[in-house]
């Protein structure tokens, strides 16, 4: 974006896609783009991050025609958001803010220079001049930019090709609806406001943290703020979510705080609990998947008003979890929620001394703020 977030209009466009830092724009210099190296005959494991602001990207990287027989560069999936997966091969990936894939890429093409492409579903979604680009380049190819064309990609990922690894099936009882606890969440725009909101409530950040008014006493969604955007859910129970697409600014990539990770520190191991989701209907399907659906922590919802995206998970993870739109825009207008796990152990929680000196610590470092 060539301008600061406080001026931008009601719907901004990204002007230009970044690829590890570097990228073009329309109108602009032909500055240099990212460069991938990589070695003929090698296995190579990419990870793939969005960090977009609001595109969604399709990602790609091009063929090569030789001697009248068409070579694809193919990639074979082998994580998505953490969580391993059946090796899936497939020639795009469709992804949305906030979301991660590891790949493997076998580097099997001629020597040569090869597009990698980034298409954004919204603005300029033209390589023209190298933007949504980055180079592919083999070890001992010319220093030059590719010449490569697009071949329509003919095996793009879907969602529901997507299978765990391990330990397959979502939690609970495989029956729409037979969950300890189903919500649906209706998204809303209103247009007068500029506001969005899930089941009417539109959230505003509390000036106090949800741990902290948990802490402080608060036990019930009704004494938790913001009014209408807390859901508490009792310990150890299987949750159904169900959000219908189609909505103002959808696809939604929606994303559930509350993974950790598996670290060492001095000698001594600490596992966090991960708080993915089971992917039981995705978009763009009506088929319901209990046996071996995608886990993940981020999901589109959609842009088609016949979608109904629905996720499980249980909540063996205990405290206050976000649960928002990755689209920064949206966020900052409201569409997020918190499901406040297992309420009555968070406030049992006894902290150490210090915590009570971080507020004030935090206060007086931003005094503005």
């Amino acid at each position: 974006y060539h301008f600061p977030a406080p001026q931008a209009p009601v719907i901004a466009v990204a002007s230009s896609t970044l690829i590890n830092g570097k990228g073009r724009y329309v109108g602009g210099p032909s500055s240099p783009l990212s460069v991938i190296s990589v070695v003929k005959g090698q296995r190579y494991r990419f990870r793939l991050v969005s960090i977009s602001c609001d595109p969604n990207y399709v990602f790609s990287i091009d063929g090569h025609n030789m001697a009248s027989m068409i070579y694809e560069l193919s990639t074979t999936i082998i994580e998505v958001d953490g969580q391993n997966v059946q090796p899936l091969t497939v020639d795009s990936i469709q992804i949305f803010a906030g979301q991660r894939y590891s790949f493997v890429l076998e580097a099997n093409q001629p020597i040569s220079n090869y597009w990698v492409r980034a298409r954004p579903n919204i603005g300029n979604t033209t390589f023209d001049g190298g933007v949504n680009s980055a180079i592919l380049r083999y070890k001992w190819a010319p220093i030059r930019e590719p010449n490569t064309t697009q071949i329509p990609n003919s095996n793009p990922l879907l969602e529901t090709n997507l299978y765990p690894l391990d330990d397959p099936a979502a939690p609970g009882v495989p029956t729409l609806g037979a969950a300890d606890v189903s919500l649906n969440l209706a998204i809303a725009f209103d247009f007068a406001s500029n506001k969005f909101s899930v089941n009417g409530a539109s959230f505003v950040p509390p000036t106090v943290p949800v741990l902290l008014q948990i802490l402080s006493g608060a036990k019930t969604a009704q004494d938790l703020l913001p009014p209408g955007s807390i859901y508490t859910l009792p310990r150890n129970k299987v949750i159904e979510v169900s959000i219908p697409g189609g909505t103002t600014g959808a696809p939604h990539p929606f994303h559930l705080h509350g993974v950790g990770h598996l670290f060492s520190l001095h000698m001594k191991s600490l596992t966090v609990m991960q708080h993915a989701f089971s992917v039981v209907r995705s978009a763009g399907s009506s088929t319901y998947n209990y046996a071996n659906p995608v886990r993940r922590d981020v999901v589109s919802t959609g842009g088609s008003a016949s979608d109904n995206v629905t996720i499980r998970f249980r909540t063996d993870n205990s405290g206050p979890w976000i649960f928002h739109c990755h689209i920064d825009w949206h966020l900052d207008r409201g569409l997020s929620i918190v499901f406040a796990e297992d309420v009555p152990d968070i406030a049992k929680f006894n902290p150490p001394s210090t915590w009570d000196a971080l507020c004030p610590a935090f206060d007086a470092a931003h005094p503005d703020g």
